[in-house]
């Protein structure tokens, strides 16, 4: 079982996402949230196996989470970006 945060601050598109996850036996949704730092916290308590995180959320963005999380003794998951914007930065 794979155990995976979502983090993206559009509620509809959070909880379509979560939905469409959760439709898979071989992953469990521990936790969503539509906050950077929030994110960050719940990826070092919640024992999660990947963090997909949206690229731009208020608090800190993913990629700024993403960094955090790589730099951590703590998180020994993977992470996974996403976003809804159609940018050449992205």
């Amino acid at each position: 079982m794979i155990r995976l945060l979502l983090a993206e601050d559009q509620v509809l598109l959070r909880d379509a996402l979560q939905s469409l996850l959760q439709l898979s036996e071989e992953i469990e949704v521990v936790a969503t949230t539509g906050d950077g730092s929030e994110a960050l916290h719940l990826a070092t308590t919640e024992q999660v196996d990947v963090a997909l995180l949206d690229i731009e959320m208020p608090g800190l963005t993913g990629i700024q989470v993403a960094e955090k999380l790589k730099d951590s003794d703590i998180y020994l998951g993977k992470v996974a970006l996403l976003t809804t914007f159609s940018r050449p930065v992205h």
